[in-house]
């Protein structure tokens, strides 16, 4: 059968979701559990990547397997053997029609970013950091620029390999609480540190770097060198795909409503 997990990791202490030959990676962590649980060899495909430093709200990944066991035992089993910052959400039994990539309508990522004169402490390598003041109304402007189909090229890392650097950004939400930003990204689907290249961006352009107009000729250039540094891991959040209705699949965790 083919069994669909969501999984939620806190990924600062790990070298990014793929297996890599070090073993510490969430995906190495989570099939070393997975296949402890079942005596057997588990391969999971996952539905987005995510890079060292980045936490997952809502990873989903799939595989196929012929150990039979109810839904929660898959939460509760695999997680006992799970390091404390990686944990399995929910699992369901799907058709072997179900890709956890290919059956995504969309993806979700959320950064949080705290603007204050000082460093952030307990919430270190959970958000990012802005010392300067910003300028909500200034963001939204640029960040609306950015939304429709586009080549985002200016914002793609050298090292992507993504065939096409063509995406359909359908939303980029920006909201305050108190000290804490939030901005929220729905695309169908995003470029290897595309989200981290546009905050650059939308951060240089709240602390009055640059007029909100600056993003479009950023997006116009098709040139990363047009693009402010990359910004920092910390803050990113994968939310998880969407799918739809007829998977019977969730659409967030509770973790969505614990971020900054």
């Amino acid at each position: 059968m083919r069994l669909v997990l969501a999984v939620s990791y806190n990924g600062q202490a790990y070298q990014g979701w793929q297996s890599q030959a070090s073993g510490n990676t969430v995906q190495d962590k989570l099939e070393d559990a997975l296949s402890r649980f079942t005596n057997t060899r588990v391969s999971t495909l996952c539905s987005g990547r995510t890079d060292a430093g980045v936490h997952g709200v809502m990873q989903v990944i799939h595989f196929d397997t012929t150990v039979v066991r109810p839904a929660h035992a898959w939460v509760r089993g695999p997680n006992a053997l799970l390091p404390r910052d990686i944990a399995i959400q929910w699992a369901k039994e799907v058709p072997a029609a179900f890709h956890c990539r290919a059956s995504a309508l969309s993806r979700r990522y959320a950064y949080a970013l705290l603007e204050s004169p000082v460093r952030p402490s307990f919430e270190a390598g959970r958000v990012g950091w802005s010392c300067h003041a910003l300028d909500l109304a200034a963001m939204q402007e640029a960040a609306q620029q950015l939304i429709g189909e586009h080549d985002f090229s200016s914002f793609r890392a050298s090292a992507c390999q993504a065939l096409s650097p063509v995406k359909n950004l359908q939303r980029l939400d920006i909201t305050r609480r108190g000290a804490y930003w939030r901005f929220e990204f729905e695309a169908n689907a995003f470029l290897h540190h595309m989200i981290r290249n546009i905050m650059g961006c939308l951060v240089y352009i709240g602390q009055g770097r640059h007029p909100p107009a600056w993003m479009t000729e950023v997006l116009l250039a098709h040139d990363r060198k047009a693009a402010a540094p990359t910004f920092s891991p910390d803050g990113l959040y994968f939310l998880g795909p969407r799918y739809a209705a007829h998977w019977g699949l969730p659409e967030q965790t509770a973790g969505y409503d614990g971020l900054p």
